[in-house]
């Protein structure tokens, strides 16, 4: 089952109020799993962080995107959380993308378990220098960010990739294909979707790219989509889905329910922009 949620209607009950975020996360209590099927430390998430840098995303997009991370995994929520969850620990790593052969690593896998390395991996994100480029690849995201659990020197209990970005997969191959395979892995992708500008013939902004990301980027167990429909909330927004993809949890009550069958917005309408206006 696949959840929705617009910043500016719905955040997580008590918790941005400074509530009792213990009582969304996981049961209390550290335990690690008996048997994990291999000999890594278990964390109770693996989480990438895959962000979108390209053209469309202005420079202070960008620099806010950033920050909105950065200060998201420091927060009193966010650390709240992490304890409250089995092991009080997850594994992180955060890179950027573009273009079908356009993505780089920011931040190797990282162990955040406490105030110190939250600090750290925070740190991490702010000191690499913002940059832009060309083309949009939702599915070359993905594809890229699957091997990567493969390298986690840690076994998590999940396995999610939190995809943000403004516009529609228009490069590289079909974004369905990917999303499907990621999900025959186990693993879980949520959204990001950035609506903060009026969509222009100029760029590749589409209407409703809250219902693209629904019914054509994210799936898994819980999966769901966190829509920026206003700038000033953009770094909110983020705190609000970390938080969820920490705790484990959907929002309280569903807001939009995804298509189950025919997108509501064609998953390759990016393509076809892209070829109608360019014709390449």
């Amino acid at each position: 089952m696949r959840w929705c949620v617009s910043i500016g209607a719905v955040l997580v009950a008590g918790v941005m109020a400074g509530g009792d975020v213990a009582s969304i996360a996981a049961p209390s209590g550290r335990h690690q799993l008996a048997e994990t099927g291999d000999s890594k430390p278990v964390v109770d998430v693996e989480l990438i962080l895959a962000t979108d840098i390209s053209y469309s995303m202005d420079m202070d997009e960008l620099a806010i995107q950033r920050e909105g991370y950065a200060q998201a995994i420091v927060s009193k929520e966010f650390l709240q959380a992490l304890k409250a969850l089995p092991n009080g620990k997850i594994a992180v790593t955060y890179f950027e993308w573009a273009a079908s052969s356009d993505q780089k690593i920011i931040i190797p896998w990282r162990l955040i378990d406490g105030p110190e390395t939250a600090d750290a991996v925070a740190n991490e994100i702010m000191k690499t220098p913002v940059r832009r480029a060309s083309r949009t690849s939702i599915s070359g995201a993905i594809y890229f960010a699957m091997p990567l659990f493969d390298e986690d020197p840690y076994h998590g209990l999940r396995r999610v990739i939190d995809i943000s970005g403004d516009g529609p997969n228009n490069n590289g191959l079909p974004v369905l294909g990917a999303r499907d395979e990621a999900l025959a892995r186990g693993i879980t992708i949520n959204g990001l979707p950035i609506m903060v500008k009026e969509p222009s013939y100029s760029t590749m902004d589409i209407d409703n790219l809250d219902y693209y990301y629904e019914d054509c980027v994210i799936g898994g167990p819980g999966s769901f989509v966190v829509s920026i429909k206003d700038r000033e909330k953009f770094k909110e927004a983020i705190r609000t889905k970390l938080l969820l993809e920490v705790a484990g949890r959907t929002p309280e009550r569903r807001v939009i329910p995804a298509a189950e069958k025919e997108p509501r917005v064609s998953c390759t309408i990016g393509e076809k922009i892209w070829q109608d206006r360019w014709g390449r």
